[in-house]
């Protein structure tokens, strides 16, 4: 009998690491980091003056019972595989980076039309114009001009992203997580879609 459960032990840890190995499926959280890091550089987000929450959180903490460390130790022992298999989520491309630098050096010129509310963040995380009559008369083909810019930019980056990664499928995804990261680091009074198309502000 203790064999017989040894050995469905053994079998379900084996189950495990297999399943661990493989990861196939997208990596939200990687992607999320990835797509912050990115959306903060191009925004000019100064992430730097933030108190790190999460640091001093840790700090507070005290460290874990005694058998919880000898549990995780064990664990670490038996399926070494999930270390290796942590999804690594690639935004560094040649590609990546020109389209990202162009991004960045655009923003300096919309920057003023976020925060007049001339134009928004889309939920298909692109930006549209939302209110023209925010835009002298003189400079509104000018700006249509560089939200066409800016949009054929964020498709291609998000498109470059997934097949960075080895999973053009993946293009919805990439798209979704960053219109999530652009409302989140947009600025204070800037407008964006919710995910009925609705504008709000922020």
């Amino acid at each position: 009998m203790n064999s017989l459960r040894i050995g469905s032990l053994f079998g379900a840890l084996f189950l495990l690491t297999a399943c661990v190995t493989i990861n196939i499926y997208f990596p939200s959280a990687q992607a999320e980091e990835a797509a912050r890091e990115m959306v903060q550089d191009i925004l000019g987000t100064d992430d730097d003056a933030k108190p790190d929450e999460n640091r001093e959180s840790a700090l507070q903490q005290p460290p874990p019972p005694l058998y919880v460390q000898v549990g995780e130790g064990v664990l670490n022992f038996l399926i070494p595989p999930a270390h290796a298999a942590a999804p690594d989520f690639n935004v560094n491309t040649p590609k990546i980076r020109k389209i990202q630098a162009q991004m960045k050096k655009r923003n300096a010129s919309l920057k003023p039309y976020y925060a007049k509310g001339a134009i928004g963040f889309t939920r298909d995380a692109l930006v549209k114009i939302r209110d023209a009559s925010a835009i002298p008369l003189k400079q509104r083909g000018k700006i249509k001009k560089m939200v066409a810019a800016e949009n054929a930019d964020r498709n291609a980056l998000y498109q470059a992203i997934a097949d960075a990664n080895g999973h053009p499928e993946w293009l919805p995804k990439v798209r979704n997580t960053y219109a999530g990261i652009w409302v989140e680091e947009a600025g204070k009074g800037w407008w964006y879609q919710n995910a009925k198309g609705q504008w709000k502000q922020r």
